[in-house]
């Protein structure tokens, strides 16, 4: 049995010789699985279609190992790819269900929280509801910095090679959005 890769550049080099490439990506998806869960659970708000997302996350992961070249942390491109399943999903679930909500970031975000409180492993209590309540009232680029660096604790290096953003514009952007969170919850009480 091969040994534990833990590193960054262990994890890479065995990622890019095709010999040890498959055991090299089920550490990597033993090690990334939970991380990738949560991202995904916090903008889906469902456990199922987090599930599904997660295994669509890493079948498109392996599908394109042979374009990873480790200019990025093998997290960060995991995390990019689970971030555009998951806004894809949500867009495409947008889509099929236009017809019973009005297009718009309330309409979207009452969609969201209903998801979130019927899913039956949902077990959180009412300051968990207002908590995901005031993040979802804010606009989709702060509810993403807000969750990545608030749930992650992710570096905002880290966050600026996912998004593409500067690590300036999230760090205002992360500052707004804790202050719109602590005016609702305030709100709220």
């Amino acid at each position: 049995m091969a040994p534990t890769l833990f590193t960054e550049d262990e994890l890479q080099r065995a990622l890019a010789d095709p010999e040890r490439r498959r055991s090299a990506f089920s550490t990597v998806v033993r090690l990334y699985s939970p991380q990738i869960y949560w991202q995904i659970r916090r903008m889906v708000y469902n456990h199922d279609d987090a599930d599904d997302l997660v295994q669509n996350v890493f079948v498109k992961a392996w599908e394109a190992i042979d374009g990873f070249r480790g200019e990025a942390k093998v997290s960060t491109w995991l995390y990019r790819i689970a971030l555009y399943e998951a806004l894809n999903f949500l867009k495409k679930r947008r889509h099929e269900e236009e017809h019973i909500l009005t297009p718009s970031d309330e309409g979207d975000s009452l969609y969201l929280l209903e998801r979130l409180t019927a899913d039956e492993y949902f077990d959180a209590d009412a300051a968990e509801v207002k908590l995901q309540t005031a993040i979802l009232s804010l606009p989709p680029k702060q509810q993403l910095v807000f969750r990545l660096r608030y749930y992650d604790e992710m570096p905002y290096d880290q966050m600026a090679a996912l998004t593409g953003t500067s690590e300036g514009a999230l760090k205002a952007s992360y500052h707004h959005a804790v202050k719109k969170v602590t005016e609702e919850l305030q709100r709220s009480e």
